[in-house]
């Protein structure tokens, strides 16, 4: 029922881009208002889905003059780490080198490797182990940092990380698959990316 309700108001509503930028609009799209309106019409027994502009919240224009912080997000699938939490400077590890954030940076999009992303706050520095995800640097200052597993460095157990380094090593050697091979690997490269971490 559910898909055969949203194919009919997709067919019947004209097609409008919706914005991807990080500016949010004050008002609700008049694409979301006229979907609203003919799920309504079509479908009136039935709570309309809430739509991604529900969830965001009101950001600022991009402003004329660079601003003195970058307020950043850190978000995992299962919890938000740092929300809207104004910082000199980020420094992430992107899949092109370390890569560093500061207030007034061009918007930019950075795939994440495992690595240490550096978050500071005039002389404190605060470290955290990014496994992989995203980057979102948008023009107004805000970063999105979207991650699939992030914990604080002082977090982490030494002797876990070497034992895990020492396990994948050895599946790594005696793999006969491809996929054991890249399974593997994976695990390697993150336990080698925690070792680095804690050493560095």
């Amino acid at each position: 029922m559910y898909r055969q309700a949203t194919a009919r108001l997709l067919r019947s509503a004209k097609s409008k881009a919706f914005s991807t930028s990080a500016e949010v609009p004050a008002e609700t799209p008049a694409g979301v208002t006229t979907f609203l309106e003919k799920w309504k019409k079509n479908v009136p027994n039935m709570d309309p889905p809430s739509t991604p502009s529900s969830y965001m919240k009101l950001r600022p224009p991009t402003p004329s003059t660079i601003p003195s912080k970058l307020t950043i997000n850190l978000a995992l699938p299962y919890s938000t780490s740092l929300s809207t939490k104004e910082v000199d400077m980020i420094i992430v590890p992107a899949t092109t080198g370390q890569m560093g954030v500061l207030p007034g940076h061009v918007a930019t999009i950075a795939e994440l490797k495992p690595g240490v992303m550096s978050v500071h706050e005039g002389n404190d520095v605060s470290k955290y182990f990014i496994s992989s995800g995203f980057a979102f640097i948008h023009a107004n200052s805000y970063a999105d940092i979207i991650a699939v597993e992030a914990v604080p460095v002082d977090q982490i157990d030494p002797a876990a990380v070497q034992k895990g380094l020492a396990e994948f090593t050895q599946k790594l050697n005696s793999a006969s698959t491809d996929l054991e091979k890249a399974e593997a690997q994976v695990g390697v490269d993150v336990h080698s990316a925690l070792n680095a971490a804690l050493t560095g």
